[in-house]
């Protein structure tokens, strides 16, 4: 009699992955407090120019940018674990950052380069366990249920071999933790980072995830952990302890339900291999607030690479979509956005780039901009689309499309 193999998920997260990218471009940089976050400035620019043909790995430390001396509004993308000790993390404004760790270096975000990373290090895994759940460029669920390998050691031994796949295709590190869920597993991931493999089984619940801060929980954000706090409520066991009534009453029907159950480690969600993406965006913090008169040119270049990088994001995927949509934040912090939707589907940046700008007529422009955001909405294959006017032009009942028109008439 043969026995239903346990469930084994993993949840797989790139150290540091932005950090560890340049890294791998600057060696010398290894075990330094490095801050990746901003755009790139003409500082960035002047050193690499600066040493022309010269091998990256060359340039002398003293000649990197430092914190101390940066000026804007950037934000850390991550930084490196050397300069997560002088309390430097995720989402804090480099200026901020400074404070803590003046002599840190800091380096630009570049996407072009983190997305092939992140292209390659999924690759890497899926030639080893197929059944890949994608949940951003640095991380993913993997399905070890039915993988050779998988149940040995609880998924450790699978879990080793993908960190070493990873690691000879890329040269980038990971964290994997192996649970019986989604919801455990992502816990895991971070109980050895860096590097690090974390194996809990459905008896370790007590022991390993109940002495954990209820913020842990993934879907548990700051407001609902406040509150639970002033209920005298901090640790996942205290939460488990609660009866789903009081949970209930005090957090609604569906949060409280789910608190219950997240709490006892319960969570039935499969992994996706396969999920439609709702809208494509691109949005940009400038470094100055600009303003749409003022800057008007600066600001034009910007919408439109902005459109261009859209564009190519659903030509690259596969996608067509009919509602542009656009975002603008001002100096005050406040956001508005403004949408509409299309007679016909496209993925062409010029045509993106003439509805956006109509969009922005509908949206008040007297204040300075410190964000400028384009999304393309209502998705759809592209293929599809294609052989459905094909089915509708055979018919004889389709109409052609007129080109979009040039970018006249925008504001900016």
């Amino acid at each position: 009699m043969t026995t239903e193999p346990v469930r084994r998920i993993a949840h797989l997260d790139m150290d540091a992955f932005f950090a560890s990218i340049e890294l791998l471009r600057y060696p010398q940089l290894k075990g330094l407090p490095v801050v990746i976050g901003g755009g790139r400035r003409s500082v960035d620019d002047a050193l690499l120019v600066k040493h022309g043909e010269r091998a990256l790995r060359f340039i002398p430390l003293e000649e990197f940018p430092r914190l101390k001396d940066y000026v804007g509004r950037g934000v850390i993308t991550t930084a490196t674990y050397a300069a997560r000790q002088f309390g430097v993390g995720s989402a804090m404004g480099l200026m901020k950052a400074a404070k803590l760790c003046p002599d840190a270096i800091v380096l630009p975000v570049d996407f072009d380069e983190v997305r092939r990373y992140s292209r390659a290090f999924k690759e890497a895994i899926r030639e080893v366990a197929p059944l890949v759940e994608d949940r951003g460029i640095d991380e993913v669920y993997i399905d070890f249920t039915d993988v050779p390998g998988g149940q040995r050691e609880g998924g450790r031994s699978l879990a080793r071999l993908i960190q070493r796949s990873i690691f000879e295709k890329t040269g980038l590190s990971c964290s994997v933790g192996v649970a019986p869920n989604k919801l455990i597993a992502k816990m895991a991931s971070e109980f050895n980072k860096p590097n690090g493999i974390s194996i809990v089984h459905e008896a370790d619940l007590q022991s390993l995830i109940w002495p954990l801060a209820c913020r842990k929980i993934n879907g548990i954000g700051p407001k609902a952990d406040e509150k639970l706090k002033r209920l005298h409520i901090h640790t996942i066991g205290e939460l488990a302890a609660q009866e789903v009534g009081w949970l209930i009453d005090n957090f609604g029907q569906a949060t409280g339900a789910w608190m219950h159950e997240a709490a006892w480690g319960r969570d039935s969600r499969p992994v996706v291999t396969e999920s439609e993406p709702v809208s494509m965006s691109r949005e940009t913090t400038f470094e100055r607030d600009l303003h749409a008169v003022r800057d008007k040119a600066a600001l034009g270049e910007v919408f439109t690479r902005l459109c261009e990088k859209v564009a190519e994001d659903l030509q690259r995927k596969g996608y067509v979509g009919k509602t542009i949509g656009i975002k603008l934040r001002y100096d005050d912090f406040k956001s508005v956005t403004r949408d509409q939707t299309l007679t016909h589907y496209t993925a062409d940046a010029q045509a993106i780039r003439h509805n956006a700008g109509l969009l922005l007529k509908r949206v008040p422009l007297a204040q300075r901009l410190r964000l400028l955001g384009v999304r393309v909405g209502t998705l759809a294959k592209a293929e599809d689309v294609a052989a459905l006017a094909q089915a509708t032009a055979a018919a004889g009942t389709g109409a052609e499309e007129s080109p979009p028109p040039p970018y006249t008439d925008q504001l900016f």
